[in-house]
């Protein structure tokens, strides 16, 4: 199993709150369908309970460059220890009431199933690589070499309601931590 311990923090720079997340707590999900891991789409707008969402820039892809200075931009970095801090922690947050859980990222979904086989994942990746949930929700983004990419962030949902947003996450491998907490 992947396992991501090496990264050095202190050194990546932290994003900063911009508040783009602020109006997202108590909004409903939109029904939007998102391709999965899995070969289906998902509707988050069609699940029920507790629901956690991460959403993440980008998860790197073996054998290819990331983008010119991607550590130092802020945010960026923490892809890969956050989906493994989900997957690690994916039993604990069962055990606290959360019946689902999806990252989604705005790749593709064939670059997702890879991330997701190589790291083990338990649970579906999602693509938003028309940025249908993005713009719907105005979920905050930026542009790295052309593409749209999401920030990083955490919606909890309950009955498809956004009962908890982790704006900004950082670091990101603390992610799945800060959601166990807000559980307890």
């Amino acid at each position: 199993m992947v396992n991501l311990t090496d990264v050095d923090w202190s050194v990546i720079p932290s994003p900063e709150d911009d508040g783009a997340a602020n109006h997202l707590s108590g909004m409903k999900i939109p029904s939007v369908l998102l391709d999965s891991t899995s070969g289906k789409r998902v509707d988050l707008a069609a699940q029920s309970g507790l629901v956690v969402v991460y959403a993440y820039p980008m998860t790197g892809t073996p054998g290819v460059a990331l983008p010119d200075g991607w550590d130092m931009l802020p945010g960026a970095r923490g892809c890969t220890p956050q989906s493994c801090s989900f997957r690690d922690h994916a039993k604990e947050l069962a055990a606290r009431g959360v019946d689902k859980v999806y990252g989604v990222s705005t790749q593709t979904t064939a670059d997702q199933q890879e991330a997701a086989a190589r790291l083990e994942l338990p649970f579906e990746l999602l693509s938003d690589s028309d940025h249908a949930l993005a713009d719907s929700l105005q979920l905050p983004t930026f542009e790295v070499e052309g593409k749209r990419l999401l920030k990083r962030l955490t919606l909890v949902l309950r009955d498809t309601e956004v009962v908890q947003v982790f704006y900004p996450v950082f670091p990101p491998d603390a992610n799945a931590a800060e959601v166990l907490n807000w559980l307890a």
